[in-house]
C-alpha cells in the first residue's frame, strides 16, 4: 500500500492561513497512497482575503484551467496535475523537467505528484530543486508524494499487508499534527480498506483520508466509476487518477509494435511490453484506432479526448499527466477545450461498468 501527503510552507509549524498541504501513503495489503491534511488545531478549512488573493494569482495564469476540491476537503487543486513517474530523475534531463514544470505552472497547474520510489528518490530531489530555484509563492501550488517501500530490513518495511489499518491512520494523523503534511490519502487501496480507515479515524478521533489515487482510463473503469463515487458521497473521499493514456497505449504509439524510445522498451517495463503484445492488448489497440477516428471528427487528438473523458467522471478531483516533452504537455493541456461525447465513446468501448443499484433497476 502507499500513502500520499500534500504541503506548502517550508515551516508548517508556524503556518499562515494561506498555506497549502501535503499527501502521503499508508500500509495495507495492496498498494496504497495516503493524502494530506489542511487544517490544524481542530479548525476547518478557511479562506482569508489573503488566501483568496493568492488563489486568484494562481488561477489568473490560465483562464481555462478548472479547479476542484480534493474530495470534500477544503483543498483546491487544478483538474489536471503533473506527475513525475518514469520521467523526472530518469527518462528526461533536469533541464526538460524544469521546462515542463514551468509550462504546467504557467498554464494553471497547481498540483505536482511524486513518490519516494520514483527513480530511487531522484524524482523527489529533482522536483524539489526546481521548485526551490523558481521561487514561486508556496501557497500557489500543492505537492503530493507517496511512501511505501522504505528500507530492506523487515522492521523498515512498514506498509505491508501485515500491518493494521489503525497504525496507518494514527501515523498519518501524527504527520499532519506535526505540520509535515496537511492531508493524507490512499493509493491503490480497495474500497473496503478505505472505509475501514475512515471508520478507525472516526472511532479514535483521528484524521481520515481525503482521496484515493487510482488508475483510470478507457480500459480501467470499475473502481473510479462505481466504487469511488459511493465513497465520495458517503465519506467525502475524492479520486486523483493516473495513467489517462494507459501508459501511452491510447496515443497509438504501439499500433505497429513497441518503438525503441517508448516506455515499454525501457528496462523494468517488460510487464508493459507483454501487455501491449497480449491478446487483450491487440483488442484494445483495435478500439483505439476507432477512437482516433472519432477524435479526428471532433477536431482534437486521441490523447486530448481520453483526458477529457477522464475529467467528466463524478468525484474525480484531478487527472495526473505523465509527459516527457513540452509538445506532449501542451497537447494534453488542450484537453480542457474538448467537449466529450460520452454516449458515443461508451458505445464504441462497450465496457461501461454498472453499479449494484443500476443492475437491480
Amino acid at each position: 500500500m502507499q500513502v500520499s501527503f500534500a504541503c506548502t510552507e517550508h515551516n508548517l509549524k508556524s503556518r499562515s492561513e494561506d498555506r497549502l498541504c501535503g499527501l502521503r501513503t499508508a500500509p495495507n495489503g495492496n498498494y496504497t497512497s495516503h493524502g494530506s491534511v489542511k487544517t490544524r488545531e481542530g479548525s476547518g478549512p478557511r479562506q482569508t482575503p489573503h488566501g483568496h488573493a493568492h488563489m486568484k494569482e494562481a488561477i489568473g495564469r490560465h483562464s481555462s484551467m478548472k479547479y476542484r476540491n480534493l474530495g470534500k476537503s477544503g483543498l483546491r487543486v487544478s483538474c489536471l496535475g503533473l506527475g513525475t513517474w518514469v520521467t523526472f530523475g530518469s527518462q528526461i534531463s533536469d533541464e526538460m523537467a524544469e521546462n515542463l514544470l514551468t509550462i504546467a505552472y504557467e498554464n494553471g497547474v497547481n498540483l505536482f505528484d511524486t513518490a519516494e520510489v520514483y527513480a530511487s528518490g531522484r524524482a523527489e530531489i529533482t522536483l524539489g530543486n526546481i521548485i526551490k530555484k523558481k521561487g514561486w509563492r508556496r501557497s500557489s501550488f500543492v505537492i503530493t508524494t507517496k511512501i511505501y517501500w522504505g528500507g530492506q530490513a523487515e522492521t523498515e518495511r512498514g506498509l505491508s499487508r501485515k500491518h493494521i489499518i489503525e497504525e496507518i491512520v494514527r501515523a498519518m494523523t501524527f504527520v499532519i499534527n506535526q505540520g509535515m503534511a496537511m492531508y493524507w490519502g490512499t493509493s491503490r487501496w480497495s474500497a473496503m480498506e478505505i472505509m475501514e480507515a475512515y471508520s478507525v479515524a472516526r472511532q479514535f478521533n483521528l484524521i481520515p483520508p481525503v482521496c484515493e489515487q487510482a488508475e483510470y482510463h478507457y480500459f480501467q473503469r470499475d473502481k473510479v466509476e462505481v466504487q469511488l463515487p459511493e465513497l465520495y458521497h458517503k465519506i467525502g473521499v475524492g479520486a486523483m487518477t493516473w495513467s489517462p493514456l494507459a501508459c501511452g497505449l491510447i496515443t497509438g504509439k504501439y499500433s505497429d509494435g513497441v518503438p525503441e524510445c517508448s516506455r515499454a522498451a525501457m528496462k523494468g517495463y517488460q510487464w508493459l511490453k507483454e501487455r501491449v503484445n497480449s491478446e487483450e492488448g491487440r483488442r484494445q489497440l483495435a478500439k483505439i484506432k476507432e477512437l482516433h477516428l472519432l477524435a479526428d471528427r471532433m477536431g482534437c487528438t486521441a490523447a486530448q479526448l481520453a483526458i477529457a473523458w477522464c475529467l467528466r467522471s463524478e468525484g474525480v478531483s484531478s487527472v495526473l499527466l505523465g509527459v516527457s516533452n513540452t509538445d506532449q504537455l501542451l497537447e494534453n493541456l488542450g484537453a480542457l477545450r474538448v467537449k466529450c461525447t460520452i454516449i458515443e465513446i461508451d458505445a464504441l468501448l462497450g465496457n461501461k461498468p454498472h453499479s449494484k443499484k443500476e443492475l437491480r433497476a
